[in-house]
């Protein structure tokens, strides 16, 4: 069995994991103590993990079932595997703090994060507990924010105009059709642990529904700029092969975009999670 040994990387969330090698199949007990640790740090970083497509697709189905994206390219030969491919040409999206696919009514438990490609330099992705965040939040502002549910819309992120007159408009059209605005509580509990922590994100959140618009706005605006304050954040510097697991369902993420003109490709298996409560 693996020697698996967890290294902290910050008070608020992660840990780097060695002494197992993803390219293997794992046994029961190693896959129980990575199961322990993603509840424990939030994000697991991996380093030096060559997995191919089919290896990644294959540990990610071992927590759940897959997500396929509606409108990312993905691997043809594993469409569970979605590839974010960003250059001069195809300019980044994700450059915002946000909580994956949170626009559907079982966002994701996590996502695995695989470096295929990097850039010289830059192309950082910083990491925020929205646990972290929630505690830091007097009680006062605890009370205020149970029991508020926000809208979360596909649109806001993927917005038409990145779409219009290119060989994916259809395909961005069908997206759009297929999932209307969805509601999520603002603060959500985690379903294995316990803990709460705010899950509205800039990238899909786009209202508070009992409150009015301007009010909506301005208490979002300091939501969003709570959750990514440095004490509660993480930021990873990539290395080819390098993986990253994290729980989708207490954390945010931002996708430095400071390498363009140069290339990142990034390979993302996603495993759906249940509804927030």
């Amino acid at each position: 069995m693996s020697q698996l040994h967890f290294q902290p990387l910050s008070p608020a969330l992660g840990a780097l994991v060695q002494g197992v090698d993803l390219t293997s199949k794992l046994d029961n007990a190693v896959f129980g103590q990575l199961q322990q640790a993603l509840l424990d740090y939030q994000i697991l970083f991996f380093e030096n993990q060559p997995l191919t497509p089919r290896q990644q697709r294959d540990f990610a189905a071992r927590f759940g079932d897959l997500h396929v994206h509606p409108v990312y390219p993905n691997v043809p030969e594993q469409p569970e595997i979605m590839v974010l491919d960003t250059h001069a040409d195809n300019l980044p999206d994700n450059d915002n703090w946000h909580t994956d696919v949170t626009f559907i009514d079982t966002p994701p438990l996590g996502a695995i994060l695989s470096a295929r490609e990097l850039p010289p330099v830059g192309g950082d992705t910083l990491w925020s507990s929205s646990a972290a965040a929630y505690d830091a939040l007097s009680p006062a502002f605890k009370t205020l924010l149970d029991g508020l549910t926000a809208e979360h819309e596909f649109t806001k992120s993927f917005q038409e105009w990145r779409f219009k007159g290119t060989d994916h408009y259809e395909r961005w059209k069908k997206a759009r059709d297929d999932h209307p605005t969805v509601v999520h509580p603002v603060v959500r509990t985690h379903p294995v642990s316990g803990r709460k922590g705010l899950f509205v994100n800039e990238g899909f959140t786009s209202r508070i529904r009992e409150l009015s618009q301007k009010e909506s706005d301005a208490l979002l605006a300091f939501l969003f700029t709570h959750a990514a304050r440095p004490e509660f954040t993480i930021r990873w510097r990539w290395k080819q092969y390098d993986l990253a697991f994290w729980d989708n369902r207490i954390t945010q993420h931002y996708a430095v975009a400071d390498y363009l003109p140069a290339r990142r490709i990034m390979h993302r298996a996603t495993i759906l999670g249940d509804k927030p409560f």
